[in-house]
């Protein structure tokens, strides 16, 4: 995914997409070709600025305003070229989805089967035995990042996925502490 639709602006077409890859000026470059999630149909960049909140967007497939509304809430995906592979290390989101997750006690937490951004950090949503979690990526959770391997273990602790909630600790009396 390089980028979700999340409005329009005037009246030819034109939308307002939120860059979900570091590099956006080069993905939403005039020219470059983009695909609806999981689509074939080609969308061409005949226009393409940043602002404070994003880029807006125009294709030569997408002639109005009410063709754009066909791409209200659509991620977009680029076709990665040779030689465009990421360095050692970066990862694209969809070479993640599906690796399994693990605590460092070794607990199975399930796969991950989707990510998404908040703020400045990226979001794993890992379903498995206890229901779906939300798992930042940051290196105080994250103990090993390997989705290469099919391995990301996470610190539980951290997650307070272990142990007794804060609330129950300080619901007890001090004596009981």
């Amino acid at each position: 995914m390089v980028g979700q639709v999340r409005g329009f602006h005037g009246l030819r077409g034109t939308v307002r997409v939120e860059p979900l890859t570091d590099r956006a000026k080069e993905r939403f470059a005039v020219g470059r070709i983009l695909y609806r999630e999981g689509g074939d149909a080609q969308l061409t960049i005949v226009e393409s600025d940043a602002d404070t909140v994003g880029w807006r967007v125009r294709f030569a497939e997408v002639s109005d305003r009410t063709a754009a509304e066909q791409l209200r809430d659509v991620y977009l995906e680029a076709v990665v070229a040779p030689g465009e592979e990421l360095p050692r290390g970066e990862f694209y989101w969809h070479e993640i989805i599906g690796t399994a997750v693990a605590d460092v006690d070794g607990t199975a937490l399930g796969e991950v089967v989707d990510i998404y951004r908040a703020g400045g950090a990226e979001v794993m949503v890992v379903r498995g035995p206890a229901g779906e979690l939300d798992i930042p990526l940051v290196r105080s959770v994250v103990r090993i990042f390997a989705p290469a391997r099919g391995e990301i273990v996470v610190d539980g602790d951290a997650l307070g996925l272990r142990g007794e909630a804060p609330e129950a600790e300080a619901a007890r009396a001090p004596e009981d502490r």
